[in-house]
């Protein structure tokens, strides 16, 4: 199999590795497998390697790292890379509540897309999404792709803070602020749900290619589940 990518310098102590410019879960299935090839490699001086949509960015020490020997090495691995298989099968389901509280724009999007409130959540929750890149802070994942009716723009003056487990759209993305930051994705929902947690022994919830379902709970479950005790 045959692979279109190019191979950027992006600066002394990276190179990308760049697919097609589209968001595909094929190209990103693929980029997860040369990012998993190269990680496994175990290349002298190599940093760290970072899968996104559809390119994997390489870091390594110049001072440590043969950078032609890793040129060789990752268009080897770019050019023959299939798809990865080795992904979770069961979705990994998220609670959310859609009330007015926590979804300051439900009715915008739904207003946008020209449907109910309540359709618009059975559209955000009727879908199995992938996680595409990690990316922005720590934890946060990029997954596609929302149904087309209510992949809603980002706003036009972000907000100055989101709350931490906020569930928004922003095009064909959905994502879950994972801290408290600015940000101007539409917001729909909540989540009791922590994606990042420094003191998990995994601290990360989500990872590359891991599918994620979203489902609805009212106020009083989701105060349940954010309050065990």
């Amino acid at each position: 199999m045959k692979n279109n990518y190019r191979i950027v310098t992006a600066g002394d102590a990276a190179i990308l590795v760049q697919f097609e410019n589209r968001i595909d879960p094929v190209i990103n299935r693929t980029v997860i497998a040369v990012a998993q090839a190269i990680h496994s490699a175990g290349i002298a001086g190599v940093r760290d390697v970072v899968p996104t949509y559809r390119s994997v960015a390489i870091h390594f020490d110049p001072l440590r790292t043969d950078r032609d020997a890793l040129v060789s090495r990752v268009e080897r691995d770019a050019a023959s890379a299939l798809p990865t298989a080795t992904e979770q099968a069961e979705p990994i389901r998220i609670p959310v509540c859609y009330c007015a509280e926590f979804g300051p724009d439900l009715a915008s999007v739904a207003a946008v897309a020209g449907v109910s409130e309540a359709e618009v959540i059975r559209l955000h929750t009727s879908r199995t999404y992938r996680v595409f890149m990690l990316g922005f802070v720590p934890g946060f994942a990029y997954m596609g792709t929302v149904d087309e009716r209510i992949a809603a723009p980002r706003l036009r003056v972000p907000r100055v803070r989101v709350p931490p487990g906020s569930v928004g759209i922003a095009g064909v993305q959905t994502g879950i602020y994972p801290t408290a930051t600015p940000g101007g994705w539409q917001i729909v929902g909540r989540t009791p749900i922590r994606p990042f947690d420094p003191d998990r022994s995994e601290p990360f919830l989500f990872k590359p290619g891991d599918a994620v379902q979203f489902h609805a709970v009212r106020r009083e479950e989701y105060a349940r589940l954010q309050d065990p005790d």
